[in-house]
Parts: structure tokens; sequence; C-alpha cells
């Protein structure tokens, strides 16, 4: 699988996954196989209660138990209080020292030599609580009298939000019609297939090595440095291949708790998450209500937007209040609005805490918005992708929000998915007798190749490039590969930059000690910014390269290509020599050692971001997509089949088409998840009923459409390496309302409350076949 004429060597190829091999056979080693010498395990102990003071904790009967070594409590922790990396608002301890704030909560640890003993020491810590009132509901959480999860703060309203762009009023005065919607999505689980797991050790000068699951090498170690309070020069993150994650895994509060179990036992310690303590205490995505409205011209063109989001934070602030900054106005830049408002309130809540998830803020505000474009679409009597096309931006647009549009796909996404589907045949075609009926629904989105606002640094990458005597390649990157193919991409565009076979490029894992600070993965920053670091370093290892090769051809360098591994004047492959011949020479010139290419990539045109009004182009690309769901609904059940589902992806340039439609295709499987299945539920008490795969249900084989189509666009954008923009986050955002919509066309009923189960099916049917009876009120 390739893409085709594309003049290119090593992109556009349809190459397996660099690490595949190893992974399918077991060499593959994860952050859950890391061994040290001398390593003992550790466990946590956690709260039971979901609003509790601590008034007493006894950990000596625990330290009896044979096999112990070490135990932490709050008084062993830094008393300072910390967040993530960008988060000016701390309120976290390593350890809860006055007040357990969930069910989860981190109250003590015990390291011992081996894991069952860890874990039967937890249960010998006795702890003594006054229960306290808990808040579980946002909106209950801002009413006044409520009780407070932090009191220092005086309030649960963690951040408030609110910007205007425009006159809305105006807006309302010259609409031709006006909808509103209210929609919310709980917490959803990402799922992962590998746990949270860390190994720490301390050396003798106090340094510290955390061996990690993390996304983020470079951000997790600024983050555990303020927790456990000590420079960010003593800590070295090594990155671990992951299992998953999905976003989960930026920053997470068990590895400094694993190096401070670690320090006080003066030996290694390592520390793997059980299932249902991810369930528990993970960071799962941010549960929203949203009220949305659109005002409209009656030819469908938008005037004017206002959103306001209520955002369940949990207990304690991680990502939610970007991912909630997301919601609110990303999807604002897919559209030409003129006029729009926006409020938000994240809020404090005895829950778990609420993080990042693919998609990141911009899954739930397109919920919202793509089903409301359907609302409005039958309010004006248009066909929704039509609706959809008049207003969506084009290349070359400056958006409300003064993202710059280099290039847009979304157009053509529209065009090619919808012909794909059968679009008009199928929407407009008379329904069935008997209780199956059939639909389709259409949604799009637009996503960031990186976030300027995410991180108050930088938003580029930067890499080295090593190659030694034989001409074998080594990339070092702070970027992190979480199993999406980041490294393969990377191996890709660094082989088309040398003009080498793939096969003779490696990419490393991230160190801290040793790679470029990478910020890591998020924000689909991996390929676009990251490779775009990979290929500055490649092509300065290449310039030293032709410098030396000059000599030999006796012409000029800028004169010579590198093709396949050999060396020649451009239009004269006859007079080459093998690259390895150079790279020898190199070798023996340098007294054994390489050539080392630097590289850094910082993306023209990407603006600080006015922190009050949010205005500023935070990303260097932008990606577009539409998808077409085809439903078929049981009136009589409720329940929802997935007959076919059909995903165009403006990704700017294919660096790897096998790569990229298996990225579609998972992408779909968990918004698949979001729209019919998953939802973290949680009774009156604060405790999570489903923490387990067996109670939060995820996609199965046969939860998935019986066909799938990937349709690639591409378009070329000016800013990515080779054209590249993001793709993994955006492939997921369009699935649930696109299911939704499908479900709307099938049997007229709109469906605004994530998942979409089967009794919220009848119930609304219910409700839809009484109005169809009650008579209509005189006029």
């Amino acid at each position: 699988m390739e893409t085709k004429g594309n003049g290119f060597s090593a992109i556009g190829k349809g190459l397996p996954m660099v690490d595949a091999r190893d992974k399918v056979t077991g060499l593959h080693d994860f952050g859950m196989d890391v061994a040290l010498p001398g390593m003992l395990w550790g466990r946590v102990l956690r709260s039971p209660h979901p609003h509790a003071r601590i008034t007493h904790i006894d950990t000596s009967r625990a330290a009896r138990l044979p096999g112990v070594v070490a135990i932490v409590t709050g008084d062993d922790a830094p008393r300072r209080k910390f967040s993530v990396c960008g988060q000016r608002l701390e309120d976290e301890h390593l350890l809860a020292i006055e007040k357990a704030r969930y069910v989860g909560d981190e109250v003590a640890a015990v390291a011992a030599f081996d894991e069952d003993t860890a874990e039967e020491a937890c249960t010998l810590i006795d702890v003594e609580y006054e229960l306290l009132p808990a808040v579980l509901d946002p909106f209950e959480a801002m009413q006044p009298g409520a009780p407070l999860v932090h009191e220092h703060l005086g309030t649960n309203v963690a951040t408030h939000t609110e910007f205007v762009r425009g006159d809305l009023g105006e807006a309302l005065r010259q609409a031709d019609a006006v909808v509103k919607e209210r929609f919310s999505l709980p917490y959803f689980h990402q799922a992962y297939l590998e746990m949270n797991s860390c190994a720490a050790e301390w050396d003798s000068e106090g340094r510290l090595t955390l061996y990690a699951s993390t996304q983020s090498p470079a951000l997790s170690r600024g983050s555990y440095a303020r927790a456990l309070d000590i420079p960010p020069e003593r800590i070295r993150v090594v990155q671990c291949h992951m299992g998953g994650a999905f976003g989960a895994k930026l920053e997470y509060k068990l590895h400094p708790i694993c190096a401070l179990l670690a320090r006080k036992a003066g030996r290694p310690v390592k520390m793997v998450n059980p299932r249902h303590e991810e369930f528990f205490a993970g960071l799962p995505r941010v549960p929203m209500t949203i009220d949305l409205m659109f005002a409209a011209k009656k030819d469908g063109t938008i005037l004017g937007k206002e959103i306001r989001i209520v955002a369940d934070n949990g207990a304690y602030i991680n990502y939610a209040h970007a991912a909630m900054l997301s919601a609110l106005l990303r999807h604002d830049n897919l559209y030409r609005y003129q006029h729009t408002r926006a409020v938000g309130d994240l809020v404090y809540t005895n829950k778990v805490t609420s993080g990042c998830f693919r998609g990141f803020g911009n899954l739930q505000g397109h919920w919202a918005v793509e089903s409301l474009m359907d609302i409005l679409a039958e309010e004006l009597g248009m066909d929704p992708a039509e609706l959809r096309k008049i207003n969506g931006v084009r290349t070359g647009d400056t958006t409300i929000h003064g993202w710059k549009i280099l290039s847009c796909g979304l157009q053509e996404c529209i065009d090619q998915v919808t012909k794909a589907a059968g679009w008009e045949q199928k929407r407009y075609a008379p329904k069935p007798r008997g209780p199956r009926k059939r639909g389709v629904g259409l949604a799009c989105c637009l996503h960031v190749s990186g976030n300027r606002s995410f991180v108050p640094m930088f938003d580029g990458a930067s890499a080295i490039c090593l190659i030694n005597a034989e001409g074998q390649v080594r990339i070092l990157t702070g970027e992190t590969d979480m199993g999406a193919g980041t490294r393969t991409a990377m191996s890709q565009m660094a082989a088309e930059a040398l003009g080498v076979p793939v096969e003779w490029v490696q990419i490393s894992t991230g160190d801290t000690d040793v790679t470029p600070h990478g910020l890591g993965t998020y924000a689909d920053r991996g390929t676009t910014l990251g490779g775009g670091g990979v290929m500055m370093a490649a092509l300065d290892a290449k310039r030293q390269v032709l410098e030396l090769a000059a000599e030999e051809l006796e012409a000029r360098a800028e004169d010579l290509v590198i093709d396949d591994g050999v060396i020649s004047v451009r239009g004269n492959r006859d007079r080459g020599i093998p690259f390895r011949q150079v790279t020898q020479k190199a070798f023996i010139r340098k007294a054994g050692g390489m050539i080392v290419g630097t590289g850094t990539y910082i993306p023209n045109g990407v603006s600080d971001i006015d922190p009050k009004t949010k205005y500023g182009n935070i990303s260097c690309a932008y990606p577009f997509a539409a998808q077409v769901a085809e439903v078929e609904v049981d009136e009589e059940t409720g329940e929802v089949w997935l007959v076919n589902h059909f995903a165009a992806h403006d990704l700017g340039r294919t660096i790897n088409p096998l790569a990229a439609r298996g990225q579609i295709i998972g992408a779909v499987a968990q918004g698949v998840g979001h729209a019919l299945l998953e939802q973290m539920v949680y009774d009156d008490k604060g405790m999570l009923r489903n923490p387990s795969f067996k109670r939060y249900l995820i996609p199965r084989a046969w939860d998935m459409p019986r066909a799938l189509t990937t349709i690639l666009v591409e378009t070329n954008d000016p800013n990515g390496p080779f054209g590249a923009k993001g793709l993994a986050e955006p492939a997921l955002i369009p699935t649930p309302p696109a299911i939704a919509n499908a479900i709307y066309n099938a049997v007229g009923v709109r469906l605004t409350h994530l998942p979409l189960t089967p009794e919220k099916v009848l119930r609304a049917l219910k409700e839809k076949r009484e109005r169809t009876a009650r008579p209509e009120a005189p006029r």
C-alpha cells in the first residue's frame, strides 16, 4: 500500500511499524516489564471515601509485616502543593495530608519484597477518617453553601472563562432562524491495555532515575521536580515503550510516589496500577454539559454562535482547564462564524480528576456543534452536507480566533465522503415498513498539529541525527511514540531527507539525559512538529555528507543527490559512490567520530495566545475531516447497528498510508465506544460502579461497522514536514455526532446525551409517539 506518483522514495509507502515484529513476538519491553537489581514492589493505599478529613494514620501493623521495607504517608512528602506543567493553580499534595477528596485519592504507599506483600500491608494501615459532605454534581457544586472541595479557595469554580468576538446581539437581530439545545458527555476512560507503571531508583549522589510509560519525559520531569521539591536537573526520566495512552500518560502521580518510596527504602521500587485503580484514579475525559445556540440566515449562513459549558474537573486540577478551552473555541475555526460568545466554568467535585483524552476537549465541543448543525439544517430545510460546505473555512482564511488556515481539505472531505457513502440516495430514501430503519449522518471537524497555548514554553521540536562509519542512522528525539507509529513515520522522514533506505534508520526513545528536550505526544504534534525536527536534523547531516562526497566526486555539493544510499552527480547516477564510503571517510577524518546533524523545527506563523482574549494562531497546521455513519435502528428494542462507516481525512501529506488507515480505524472504534457504549457510572456515594472491562463496556468486534471505508485527502500543508499534518486525534472526533445524526435520520429522534444507549433510544421514541398522538394546541 502506497501513495502513487508522489515523487518520494520513502514518503507515502505503507510500511509495517518498525517495532511490529518485536511486539507480535513478545520481545518488545514495555514499562511494566522494567526490572532493576534489588527492586522492591510498591502499592498505593487509596481513600474509600469521596470526601473525608484524615485525623490519624497508624502504619505500625503494616510495618511489622515480614517483607515490608518502607511506608510513606503525607508526613514523608513535601508540604508544597503542585500540579501539571503550565498550571498556575497548584492544589494537590503528593499524598493526602489533611483531606481525601475522592474515592481513590492517594493516602499512603508501601514498598515490599513482592507485590502481594505490599498489597497486604496496605490493608494493615489504619486510617481514621472524619466523613465530610461530598459534592458530586458540578451544578450543585456551584450553588451557594455547597461543600467546598478546597476550602482555601472559597469556591468550587476552579476556572471561569469568558470571551466575545463581534456582536452576538446583532447576529440575533439579523437571524432568520435560531436553534439551541443542551448536550452532555460523561466520564470516558482511555481503556489502554498497559496500566500506568513506573520504576524509580536514586544514586549515591541523590539523583533520581525514573523509568516510566509517559507521553512526555520532559513535562514529567518538570512536574515531578515540583512534586518532590527537588531541582529538575536531579531527575532523569527514561521513556519506556507504551501499551497505549490516548492522553492519559502525560504526567501521573504514581511516578513521583514511586520515587518517594524508593528514596525512603534506599532501593529501587517498581509500581504498577491494578486495572481497577486505573478506573478509580486515572485521568479520564472531562465530562461536560454544553448549552449551544446558532443564529443563521435562511440561505444557511451562520451569523452567530453562543456556547456555555459547565465542566466537571473532579478533585484536582490536571489539564481539564485546557480541555474546556478547546471545547469552547476550537470548533469555531471550522466554520466562518461572524459573532461568537463563549462562557465556561470548570468545577471541582469529589470525583476522580479529569484530564486528557484523544481529541482533548475538541470531541466534546464538536459533539454539540455537529449535532446542532443538523438541527439547524432541518430548521432551514437544507441538506446537512450543503450547510457545512456553505459555512466551512477554506485555504487562506484567518478565522474568528486568528487561526491561519494555510491548507484546508474540508470541502474535498465532504464531497468525497458523501459520494462514497451514497449520501443523497440513502438519506432521502423512503423508510421501509417494519421496526428496523436505516439512516445516514454526517459530521465534520478540524484539529491542530501542535498547540502553542498548551505549554507556556515553545511549540517546536529538535532532534540529533547520528551517522556512524557503516552509514547507519540513529535519530535522537525527545518526542514519543504511544504505539501510533510515530517512530515509523520519523524513520521514513529521515530516510527521505537523507536519501537512504528506511532500514538504515533507527529512532531512539526519550531519555532526558540524552535526547533533546521534547514536549512529547499530545495535540497531534508528533508527526508534524517532531517529524519536522527529525527532518531538519537529517538535512543537516546530509549537508555534511555531501560536502565530503564533493571532494571524492570533484563536484559541487549542491550538484549532488543521494538516492537509495548512492551519492551521485544530479542526472548522472553512473558517476556515483556508496553513501557508506563517505561515512567511512568521515569516521577516519573525525578519529572515530560520527557525522552529527542537529535540527530545530519552529513553524512559521504560530503566535502566542492572548491570555484574556484567546486570540492567536495556536498551531502550524490544521487537519480536517468528514465522516458519514450508516446505522440501522430497531424501533422495538432501541438497538443501534453500524452498517457502514466512511471517513475522509485531510492529513496534508500521507507519510505512511498503512499506518494512517490503521489510525482512522482505531479512532472510529473509540468513537463507536463513546457514541453507543462507554461511560463511567458513579453512584450517589461517589463510588465508581464499573471499574473493570467486564462492566466498563468498550467496543468488541461485533460492535464495529460491518464495513469501514477510509479516504485520505492530501492538501500538502506548507508548514508541515513534506506537507504532513496531524491525523490521530481528529479521526475520533466526528464519529459520535455522525452516529447521532444517522439515528435521527433513521427514526426521527434527537439524542443529546452520550452514550446513545438502547434505553435512551426507546425513551425518545416513546416521547416522539406521545407528541405525535397529542392533539395540537389551538393557535
